[in-house]
């Protein structure tokens, strides 16, 4: 892994974000390169919050690797801080390269300093190989998760 990077994710670096959301079958229906105008202004609103860090892996200048790491305080766990691990993409030439590890070891670390008791993320049911990848780093399948379009 050498010279990678894990730094905040800054304007110039959407294009290379969204392409790797578009790059796959679920997220080439949802998510549009023609027009990154909605994703700028994304990137405005969670920079403007202090529990949001959007990330991205770098190396000799190239973006290729991103995720979203959400802070979430609340009530239950008696009062436990939480986090969410979102948009996780690795570029199609560096998968299975070990990228994805590093990027998930860094959610969890950023996690332990941010003092949360709890790391979560949810996978579409389609995307099993993810969901042992996620299983080998030790998360649990212990829930059902539901969304609902708006």
């Amino acid at each position: 892994m050498g010279d990678l990077e894990i730094r905040a994710a800054v304007a110039d670096d959407i294009p290379s974000i969204v392409g790797m959301l578009a790059d796959d079958p679920l997220g080439a229906r949802r998510e549009s390169p023609d027009d990154l105008t909605p994703y700028l202004s994304a990137l405005d609103r969670l920079r403007a919050d202090p529990n949001q860090r959007l990330v991205v892996a770098v190396r000799e200048g190239r973006v290729i690797g991103t995720l979203q790491l959400s802070i979430i305080p609340g009530l239950s766990r008696r009062g436990a801080i939480r986090s969410i691990i979102e948009a996780v993409r690795i570029h199609a030439d560096e998968r299975g390269s070990g990228l994805g590890t590093r990027l998930i070891e860094w959610a969890i670390e950023e996690s332990r300093r941010a003092g949360c008791q709890l790391v979560q993320l949810t996978s579409d049911k389609s995307r099993t190989d993810a969901h042992r990848f996620y299983e080998r780093l030790g998360f649990e399948a212990s829930h059902v998760g539901f969304k609902m379009t708006l």
